[in-house]
């Protein structure tokens, strides 16, 4: 090969090179930061969730001052989060929560973000069999945490989330914590807060990941 040759071989790769990164910096500039999404109003497209909005998003400065997320499951079955869903929006303070995740990876954004769902049972464990409960006893509670449900483990309580579950829940805690401020270690499992149904440990899989994820 001669110098020439080479030369020219070594700019084309250059070339292609510059092109690359060229096209990522316009992707990068078409994709709105997922930081400033979470903190915009309406009814925003988020990439990498199926949105379904029942309540659009307000000001997020005017928003309750929620400091926990609760990981909650259901015993429904596969499409019983949209009816929960619906009837949560109906009735927004009623038992049940604010997010709610169906089978196939779809969210639900159920009731405005001023308003609390009744759910969680006060805060009541303080065992520290998960996790160290001295901050969480009687402090981690309804009204300071956003609810959200993932549905789908019937007829066996002992099932996990599905992937498309998994897959959404990364995104959507990243969207919480970035929206409304909260610390990491401030993500909880139901069952870690509060006494449940001892035959398995409700949202505790789902909590673990988003820890393990970190920022």
């Amino acid at each position: 090969m001669s110098v020439l040759d080479a030369y020219a071989m070594n700019l084309r790769l250059l070339m292609t090179v510059l092109c690359a990164v060229a096209i990522s910096a316009a992707a990068s500039a078409q994709t709105p930061d997922l930081a400033a999404i979470a903190r915009s109003s309406g009814t925003p497209e988020i990439p990498g969730l199926k949105m379904v909005w029942l309540a659009p998003w307000g000001d997020f400065a005017k928003a309750h001052p929620w400091k926990n997320i609760i990981v909650h499951q259901t015993e429904g079955p596969a499409g019983s989060a949209r009816g929960g869903a619906a009837e949560q929006s109906k009735n927004p303070t009623r038992r049940g929560v604010m997010v709610w995740v169906e089978t196939d990876g779809t969210v639900y954004w159920a009731v405005a973000e001023t308003l609390i769902p009744t759910h969680g049972d006060g805060g009541n464990r303080n065992d520290n069999k998960y996790i160290d409960n001295a901050p969480t006893f009687h402090q981690v509670v309804g009204n300071n945490s956003i609810g959200v449900e993932f549905a789908g483990n019937y007829p066996d309580v002992t099932r996990g989330a599905t992937e498309a579950q998994v897959a959404a829940w990364r995104v959507l805690v990243k969207v919480l914590r970035a929206r409304y401020g909260i610390p990491l270690d401030h993500v909880y499992a139901h069952n870690w807060i509060d006494y449940k149904d001892a035959r398995y440990c409700e949202g505790c899989a789902l909590a673990t990941l988003a820890r393990e994820w970190g920022e």
